[in-house]
């Protein structure tokens, strides 16, 4: 008679695959079960670059109860300045960036056929970073050492591709 060897809660081990039991304690939770976390997602520009655009459903999902009348832009690489942009909710799940969003758009490139990178950072704050039509990064640097909030009129900073 082949003897078991016991595992210290007392199980026997298997003799399957690989030697090892077939314990599911092991094994990860089915995706049904796991948290719902959405920190970065992309839209790609297909129409009007300067016109408000609507982010994934699945990011106003994670932000219900929570929906911000305005988010902030940071671009990535791009110093420390945040661009206010005001956020719409249409009732059904959708949410849009618009006042505000033609000015970091001009700023920072956005053009048709473009992928627009967000990650969000927490406290309405989205880190963005823009890739061209052929999703190559734009990479651009500030020229204005002023930290402080300007006007969102102003789209000086972040004009420069490096």
């Amino acid at each position: 008679m082949a003897s078991t060897s016991r595992t210290p809660n007392g199980r026997g081990r298997g003799r399957g695959r690989g030697g090892r039991g077939g314990g599911s304690s092991s094994l990860p939770p089915p995706p049904s079960t796991l948290p719902l976390i959405i920190e970065e997602f992309f839209i790609v520009v297909y129409e009007d670059p300067l016109v408000k655009k609507a982010l994934p459903k699945k990011f106003a999902d994670y932000l219900d109860g929570q929906e911000p009348a305005k988010v902030y832009l940071r671009a990535a690489d791009c110093g420390p300045r945040l661009w206010t942009v005001e956020v719409l909710f249409d009732g059904q799940g959708r949410m849009y960036l618009d006042k505000g969003w033609e000015n970091f758009a001009i700023a920072h490139g956005v053009d048709f056929g473009c992928f627009v990178h967000f990650k969000y950072e927490g406290d309405d704050v989205l880190t963005v970073k823009v890739f061209d039509g052929t999703m190559c990064r734009k990479y651009y640097y500030s020229d204005d050492e002023d930290t402080d909030d300007e006007s969102d009129d102003d789209v000086k900073p972040c004009i420069h591709p490096l």
